[in-house]
């Protein structure tokens, strides 16, 4: 790991104590261009003094914050080693291992550190997201598990948030029929034991728990990650997928389909731009505005 990286983690992620206040994406973004246009060069983080940060205008408050985070370097390394012995490694956006699609369709708003159990190399692959709700009608589960098998047949990775419903029913079909999958839960990462061909990913920390918050942002990450995301049953304005779905309509982070079961959630989403789908033959074959197959 690079010094760079390195102090990525040190400003971005509260390395197991509740009360770091590590920087904000925005705050973080706002750093490295005024990092960048004072030409700093090498290690620019090691340069940083509360003189130079006052020197560059950086208010006295964050400026504590900064140096104060960048003084963990014993922490650092011991939460690394309690990753590494659960087999958890972290991947900053300056690591070449960082999912692309992340980071062209999030930008600065990516997530700066995700911690990963699994093969990273799933995040480069052709990749299917399946969203929808906790509790699904028969023929939505029906359409959840067809879709899971069908990445597994055509070589697409499953991407999904993990949660009871449409992703497990996904999930368990992708890996039933020995595909591979990628999972950013919205508990902690220490929840997730290892299973082979699954790759798991939580932003900025592995033992972080369940929240609103988190959970909401994760959904952004499972529609970005995927060519193609397919919806296998939601609500109109209420739950994750809803509003990650709608997110994704108003964004263009990928291609949206969703299962025409003829329910309120599916006609809401198509009258906002999403491609119904009746019966799912092939993913490789979707394409938007198709017609609907019968």
């Amino acid at each position: 790991m690079t010094a760079a990286e390195e102090g990525v983690l040190l400003l971005c992620c509260g390395l197991g104590d509740p009360h770091a206040q590590p920087l904000t994406a925005a705050q973080f973004r706002d750093l490295g261009r005024l990092i960048r246009s004072r030409g700093l060069s090498g290690d620019p983080l090691s340069q940083l003094t509360a003189a130079r940060l006052r020197a560059f205008g950086v208010a006295p408050t964050l400026a504590d914050q900064i140096l104060r985070l960048l003084d963990r370097q014993a922490r650092l390394s011991a939460y690394l080693r309690t990753a590494a012995d659960r087999g958890i490694y972290p991947l900053t956006r300056l690591n070449a291992a960082y999912p692309a699609r992340l980071r062209a369709k999030a930008g600065f708003s990516s997530p700066p550190v995700l911690f990963c159990r699994g093969d990273s190399s799933l995040f480069a692959k052709p990749s299917v997201a399946v969203v929808g709700s906790r509790r699904l009608r028969p023929e939505n589960a029906a359409f959840a598990r067809q879709a899971g098998a069908l990445a597994a047949q055509e070589g697409f990775t499953l991407v999904s948030g993990g949660a009871v419903g449409a992703d497990q029913e996904a999930q368990s079909a992708c890996l039933a029929h020995g595909g591979n999958a990628v999972i950013f839960p919205a508990d902690a990462l220490l929840s997730h034991p290892a299973l082979e061909h699954v790759l798991y990913c939580s932003a900025g920390g592995y033992e972080y728990g369940f929240s609103t918050r988190r959970a909401l942002a994760r959904n952004g990450f499972i529609h970005m990650q995927g060519d193609r995301t397919l919806v296998a049953q939601c609500t109109p304005e209420m739950g994750g997928s809803w509003a990650g779905s709608v997110e994704n309509l108003r964004h263009g982070y990928s291609e949206l389909f969703v299962f025409d079961d003829g329910s309120p959630g599916a006609r809401a989403l198509m009258a906002r731009g999403a491609t119904g789908v009746s019966r799912l033959e092939s993913i490789g074959a979707l394409s938007p505005g198709q017609l609907r197959l019968l």
